[in-house]
């Protein structure tokens, strides 16, 4: 369970705000490497497997930003470009793929300026733990230009 992570202290009375944000990101980082090796399943949102939005809601609930709701990795980059603290690719940066915004197809996040998080190398036939193992298809962390659709890094 995420919170025992814990967000730590926070006096808004401080000026320290970035340190706040670095130490909320440092733990949602933490939190979704937890789920390295988990099944990739089409659908999935927690006890059996992920899928990308599934996964990506999951961490980012840790810290309190999920949206609510199952959301796509669509419904996701709709709902965060709103909301969102700026653009580029920089530790804990939702990933978002596919073909041009308005056909995002999958969603992960940004460990560093190099590699990302994410459920992924499933599809829709991924429905069980055999074939998510026969697939490879699992929670991973991959080179960002590993996949040559990134469409947008939003900074949360």
């Amino acid at each position: 369970m995420c919170l025992e992570f814990g967000i730590g202290y926070y006096d808004p009375g401080r000026s320290e705000v970035n340190l706040f944000e670095k130490e909320t990101t440092d733990i949602l980082i933490h939190y979704a490497k937890t789920f390295i090796g988990k099944p990739y399943l089409w659908g999935g949102n927690g006890v059996r497997g992920f899928d990308c939005s599934g996964f990506v809601q999951e961490v980012l609930k840790c810290v309190g930003l999920d949206p609510k709701g199952d959301q796509t990795a669509q419904g996701l980059y709709n709902y965060f470009t709103k909301r969102s603290k700026g653009s580029g690719v920089a530790p804990g940066s939702l990933l978002f793929w596919g073909r041009d915004i308005d056909r995002i197809t999958h969603v992960s996040i940004a460990i560093d300026y190099f590699y990302h998080i994410e459920a992924g190398g499933g599809n829709s036939k991924t429905i069980n733990k055999e074939i998510a193992e026969k697939q490879g298809a699992m929670v991973r962390i991959r080179p960002l230009n590993s996949r040559k659709d990134l469409i947008a890094a939003i900074k949360i």
